[in-house]
């Protein structure tokens, strides 16, 4: 299958040195035990092994670190025994990590759950080719979320998350989305940005799993006291809105190394060899947002797809001007466009009620304001050119625009053949 996540540029290079470096250095790593046996690693078998001491190392620190069994499924919930989508098994298997029995998925693949582009399309798209989907909801009406439930239910029968950002969603509406998600039945929550300890409890007393992403050790630390089953950690790479300042590299590992959860890495991860690398530092899969953004199945308007298949990681910047819509002291990682060349790529302190509300664009007959979160998506018109485009720095891997399911069979195939290069490399 085509290499369809890689540039042919020295990204792909920089990456699998990456890879490499990171699965040398993880305390949870089969490397060192393989380089006394001698082994090259040349062989699918051989592969394969080298790749079960690594998930069996992931396995073994649960257990050490836990004492305890691992999150319960969701209430009524069984654990995930359906057979791998046809034609990927063997791939599926080789890469099923402990927390996709948790979630109920093949391989441990997760879709950012992006505001206004991971609908019921695309998370049904990822789900039904062995990944798991997140349902982007921040912020959007109960009828609407009740309508996505069941527009992902007509298309899939397997698990997948609703996404919703309590700090950023007014009390009245969050009550209103949660009440929702949990009369629908949904299996799991996800939850982002400032740790609401409320929200994490009514999700679990309804019988959720509840994932949340975190942007440091100590929002991953209170989501673990708040009750969270598992921690998406974000890096400062990451497109969209960023809620810490390290780089994914160092903070993966130091989660990992603290909590008793299992963790999944986001920002920067959109290839098979940033797979490795995660579950080298300890990570049990990833989670990504800028891949899936560029695929058939995205909501997002083809302006923005076209702007990520034709950016380079410098091209993305880390900026505070997209500031309505969500609390003060919000960033987020977009691709460069008119507004950030002409204020600047450094954070300047923008202040959501200091911004004027100019109308630039509108979304199904609503206005859509200059400075907003606001994505353009398929129906948006207006100046999609001044809107945020949000990207990660991983953009520059991205130069194809497959579906979901070609995007995650491509992301194997990349794994399986970086593992195959770290083994040799590590042989002698």
């Amino acid at each position: 299958m085509e290499q369809a996540c890689f540039k042919p540029s020295q990204s792909k290079d920089r990456t699998l040195r990456s890879a490499r470096l990171t699965a040398a250095r993880s305390p949870t790593s089969a490397l060192k035990a393989q380089r006394a046996h001698g082994d090259p690693f040349d062989t699918p078998d051989k592969l394969g092994a080298l790749l079960q001491q690594i998930i069996r190392g992931l396995e073994v620190h649960m257990e050490k670190e836990t004492l305890t069994s691992p999150p319960s499924l969701p209430h009524g919930a069984t654990p995930d025994i359906s057979p791998p989508i046809a034609g990927m098994g063997a791939a599926q298997d080789r890469w099923r990590t402990p927390v996709c029995s948790l979630l109920g998925c093949d391989v441990p693949i997760l879709l950012a759950g992006m505001g206004g582009v991971a609908r019921s399309e695309l998370v049904a798209a990822v789900t039904l080719a062995g990944g798991y989907g997140i349902l982007g909801m921040v912020r959007e009406t109960p009828q609407f979320i009740a309508q996505e439930i069941n527009a992902v239910r007509a298309r899939t029968d397997r698990p997948f998350a609703v996404n919703l950002i309590p700090a950023a969603t007014d009390a009245a509406l969050l009550d209103a989305e949660l009440g929702v998600c949990f009369d629908s039945g949904v299996p799991a929550m996800c939850f982002f940005w400032d740790v609401v300890p409320s929200a994490v409890a009514r999700a679990k007393a309804a019988g959720c799993l509840v994932l949340h992403q975190v942007g440091s050790l100590a929002a991953a630390l209170a989501a673990e006291a708040a009750g969270a089953d598992v921690l998406i950690v974000q890096g400062v790479e990451a497109g969209g809105h960023v809620h810490g300042t390290v780089a994914a590299l160092v903070l993966v590992e130091q989660v990992a190394r603290a909590t008793q959860l299992p963790v999944i890495a986001s920002g920067g991860f959109a290839t098979g060899a940033s797979l490795i690398a995660a579950l080298s530092l300890g990570a049990q899969g990833i989670h990504c947002g800028t891949a899936f953004l560029a695929t058939a199945e995205s909501f997002a308007h083809e302006d923005h797809k076209s702007r990520v298949l034709a950016a380079t990681a410098e091209d993305t910047v880390y900026t505070d001007v997209f500031a309505l819509n969500w609390p003060p002291n919000a960033p987020v990682r977009v691709i460069r466009n008119s507004l950030t060349d002409a204020l600047g790529h450094n954070l300047r302190g923008h202040h959501p009620d200091a911004l004027p509300r100019d109308v630039i664009a509108e979304d199904a007959g609503a206005p859509l304001l200059k400075y907003s979160t606001d994505s353009p998506l398929r129906t948006t018109t207006g100046n999609l050119e001044a809107m945020a485009a949000f990207a990660g720095q991983s953009a520059a891997l991205i130069d194809t625009l497959p579906t979901a399911a070609d995007r995650i069979a491509t992301l194997l195939s990349e794994a399986d053949a970086a593992l195959a290069r770290l083994g040799k490399m590590t042989a002698n």
